[in-house]
């Protein structure tokens, strides 16, 4: 996809939903329950809770609508769980690294996902290196 203007939240939308889909088998098979949204960038509250220094270097951030029980092994997405992709920080990204749009979205999804399910650092850069599995 190219574009001659930043993608917007509709566009980017479409991106992750895609990016979703073809995400590693093993956090795919945990979010079946998972809502997508995308925001410019995060809001106060968010800025507050996360004590950020710049809103623009939050990626994404995964909320869930339910505590996980202690001592359960394998969490998954709930009905009302939903990853947060913040648009700008993302468009920053991208425009510093040059990378695939689509690619770093993906990236930014299965770091958050994988942060949040609690793979480990190498299992998620392990995912992140993988093939890109049929998205380009």
């Amino acid at each position: 996809m190219t574009f001659s203007t930043p993608p917007s939240t509709e566009d980017m939308e479409g991106m992750a939903k895609d990016a979703l889909d073809n995400l590693p088998e093993e956090i795919l098979e945990r979010c079946e329950e998972l809502s997508l949204l995308i925001e410019d960038i995060p809001d106060e509250a968010v800025e507050l809770e996360l004590d950020l220094d710049d809103p623009y270097d939050l990626l994404a951030l995964y909320r869930s609508g339910k505590e996980i029980v202690p001592g359960v092994e394998h969490k998954k997405a709930q009905d009302d769980d939903v990853l947060i992709l913040y648009r700008r920080a993302i468009l920053d990204l991208w425009c510093e690294t040059g990378e695939d749009l689509t690619l770093t979205i993906r990236n930014v999804m299965i770091e958050e996902l994988g942060t949040y399910f609690e793979f480990s650092e190498d299992d998620i850069e392990e995912m992140s290196a993988r093939h890109f599995q049929g998205m380009l």
